[in-house]
C-alpha cells in the first residue's frame, strides 16, 4: 500500500507515519519544513524496511505542489490513501490578528487540502480502493467565537469529506473525517491544553491510539471519528442546543481560557 502524507514533519504526521509504516505500507511524506523530512524518512527506514520518499512542499504555492507532483509522476508511483494532516490555526480573535493570517488558516487548512486531494485523486490505484483522512477538529461541530476562522475552516472539510465521499462512492473512494479534540502535538498544543485545565485533559487524546484506530476506521469504510466519549459527548451537544446558544456558552468559556494561553505563550 503507498500513502502519500501531508504536514508529515509535525506531530500528528509523524504519528501516522510511524503507525503506517509499521503497517508495512510505503511513504510518500511532504512538509513544508523540509529539515524535518529526512531524518523522518531515514529513520522510518531504518526502523520499519519500508520504502519512503519525502519532497518539501508548500502546499499553498501551486508552483510547489507542481513540484512535487512532477516528482511523483517521474517515480510512477500510484496511492492507496492520502492522510490530509497540514493545517494551521493561530491563537486569538478575528481582529486581533493581522489579516493575513486570518487569510493563511484558509490557504491552507482549505485551499491547499483541496488542490492535494484533487492531485492524488488523480494519481491514485486504478481499479483498487482509495481512502482519504481529512483531518478536521471537534471545532467543526460549533461556530467558535475567538477560534472562527479555524473552526470555519474545519467545518469546511467536514462537510466536504461527506459530500466527497458520496460522490466517488462508485468508484471504490472512501473518506473519513477525523474530529480530534486535543492533541499533544508540539509545546504550543500542549500549553493550550493545560491552559483549559479539566477540560483540556478530558478532552484530550492520546496520538497513537488516534492514529491506530484513524486507519483501522478508514479501511473499513467509515465516514466519521471523533476520538473519546466526552468529546463524542459534546458533539452530541453541539446538534441538540441551538447555535447561537452554543457560541455564547464557548465565547464565556473561552475568552479566558485564550488570554491565559496567550499569555503564557509570550512569557
Amino acid at each position: 500500500m503507498n500513502v502519500l502524507i501531508t504536514g508529515a514533519s509535525g506531530g500528528l504526521g509523524r504519528a501516522f507515519a510511524m503507525e503506517c509504516a509499521g503497517r508495512g505500507c510505503n511513504l510518500f511524506l511532504t512538509d513544508i519544513n523540509e529539515d524535518g523530512l529526512s531524518p523522518l524518512k531515514n529513520g522510518l527506514e531504518r526502523r520499519y524496511g519500508v520504502c519512503v520518499k519525502a519532497k518539501a512542499c508548500d502546499l499553498t504555492s501551486e508552483e510547489s505542489v507542481g513540484e512535487l507532483l512532477n516528482v511523483i509522476d517521474s517515480c510512477g508511483i500510484r496511492f492507496d490513501m492520502l492522510l490530509n494532516i497540514a493545517g494551521i490555526d493561530f491563537e486569538g480573535g478575528f481582529m486581533e490578528r493581522d489579516r493575513s493570517s486570518v487569510l493563511k488558516i484558509v490557504s491552507l487548512n482549505v485551499e491547499a487540502t483541496l488542490r492535494i486531494t484533487h492531485a492524488i485523486l488523480q494519481r491514485r490505484r486504478e481499479g483498487e480502493k482509495f481512502s482519504i483522512v481529512f483531518v478536521s477538529s471537534l471545532a467543526s461541530m460549533y461556530p467558535m467565537p475567538l477560534k472562527a476562522t479555524y473552526a470555519a475552516s474545519k467545518r469546511f472539510l467536514l462537510d466536504f469529506a461527506l459530500a466527497l465521499r458520496q460522490e466517488l462512492r462508485e468508484q471504490n473512494v472512501n473518506t473519513l473525517s477525523l474530529c480530534p479534540g486535543g492533541l499533544a502535538t508540539t509545546q504550543e498544543a500542549i500549553s493550550g491544553i493545560m491552559a483549559q485545565g479539566f477540560w483540556g485533559d478530558i478532552t484530550t487524546n492520546r496520538l497513537e491510539s488516534v492514529t491506530r484506530r484513524t486507519i483501522d476506521l478508514v479501511q473499513r469504510g467509515k465516514s466519521l471519528y471523533i476520538p473519546g466519549t466526552v468529546n463524542r459527548a459534546l458533539s452530541l451537544f453541539g446538534k441538540l442546543v441551538p447555535r447561537p446558544v452554543i457560541a455564547f456558552i464557548i465565547y464565556w468559556r473561552w475568552k479566558n481560557t485564550q488570554k491565559k494561553w496567550l499569555c503564557t505563550s509570550s512569557d
